[in-house]
């Protein structure tokens, strides 16, 4: 063990440590490729017990990198978006970079171009786009960007970077929960279709119920609140047709079971809700709520890895969709008939 004493470790004492020299030693830091790996692994030890914290400001002096992603975050309130923020944050923070946000809220009078102007004056090295919309996403591709850009959606694209959950995988487990349950006529409450991830469940949700010969009906186009689906169940009139309903997010199908309990409608027993998300609240909530759990975490070890490969000129890895996993609670059962 080296003895450090007052000062903070220095990259030649890592050195001194790692058995190699101090260029080796920054080699590793800057990910230099022609690095074996017992070496790397040597080095890393090293770094690790001495808490080395290598000196940023020179680092983005000697490779012309700031080591810092710029995030755009959309509806920076909602529950998948702050979540896969946070998960780049943690990622990010692990592989030695910072992350750098800045929020698009509807009527803002932030443009997207404003936002990527913003972000790269303070020299980012790569950005990121959460939980984009359609019109944001065409309003990206008429922009001139000079770093490497990630847009996280399901779909690969010609002009970004992209990485995603697997919202297709996703909402099937939905669709065949419910088959598998007996429900043979089922409502979808979808996201505002203006969101990526709105409209790509609300295709897989069409496209598998009609794999399974269901009965197909108009869905309701929500706009992601627990209000709006409050409203809309205490707006019927009756028990309806439809025996189960997937909502696009568990916010509204929280809203939904609170407004058909108000409406003197049973969960599951009239009528099944399922969610999408899994937030915190969805264990605890009466009934607890079916819905789809999303790896946040992976999706942020995804995203950083994706930009960090084109930032230092790497092998960008393959388009990456994070599986989920569904839930299943005591807000969905067999319909009535079935029983």
């Amino acid at each position: 063990m080296v003895n450090v004493g007052s000062d903070k470790p220095n990259i030649r004492q890592v050195a001194t440590i790692a058995g190699v020299s101090h260029m080796t030693v920054s080699r590793v830091l800057n990910d230099h490729p022609n690095i074996k790996p017992d070496t790397r692994r040597r080095v890393l030890e090293a770094i690790e017990e001495l808490d080395y914290r290598p000196n940023l400001v020179a680092r983005a002096l000697a490779t012309q990198r700031t080591r810092r992603i710029g995030v755009i975050v959309e509806s920076a309130v909602a529950h998948g978006p702050t979540s896969i923020l946070r998960a780049i944050e943690l990622s990010a923070r692990a592989a030695g970079y910072s992350v750098t946000p800045i929020a698009l809220h509807e009527g803002d009078a932030l443009s997207p171009q404003e936002a990527v102007d913003n972000l790269v004056t303070q020299g980012v090295d790569a950005l990121c786009v959460i939980a984009p919309r359609s019109s944001s996403v065409a309003a990206l591709r008429r922009i001139a960007i000079t770093v490497p850009m990630l847009v996280v959606k399901a779909d690969a694209d010609p002009t970004f970077l992209t990485v995603s959950i697997d919202q297709h995988a996703g909402t099937t487990l939905v669709v065949d929960h419910l088959v598998a349950l007996g429900h043979r006529d089922i409502l979808h409450m979808s996201g505002p279709l203006d969101w990526l991830d709105a409209r790509a469940r609300e295709r897989a949700f069409h496209s598998r119920a009609k794999s399974w010969g269901i009965r197909e009906r108009p869905i309701v186009v929500g706009d992601w609140t627990a209000d709006f689906a409050y409203d809309f169940a205490k707006g019927l009139q009756r028990l309806p047709d439809y025996t189960a309903i997937f909502a696009a997010n568990d916010d509204m199908a929280i809203g939904l079971i609170h407004g058909l309990h108000d409406k003197g409608f049973d969960v599951p027993n009239d009528l099944s809700v399922v969610g999408f998300d899994d937030v915190p609240l969805a264990r605890h909530f009466l009934p607890p709520l079916t819905t789809v759990r999303q790896d946040f975490g992976a999706l942020g070890i995804a995203v950083v890895e994706m930009l960090r490969a084109a930032i230092e000129g790497r092998e960008i890895p393959p388009l990456t969709r994070i599986p989920t996993e569904l839930v299943a609670r005591a807000s969905s059962a067999a319909p009535r008939e079935v029983r």
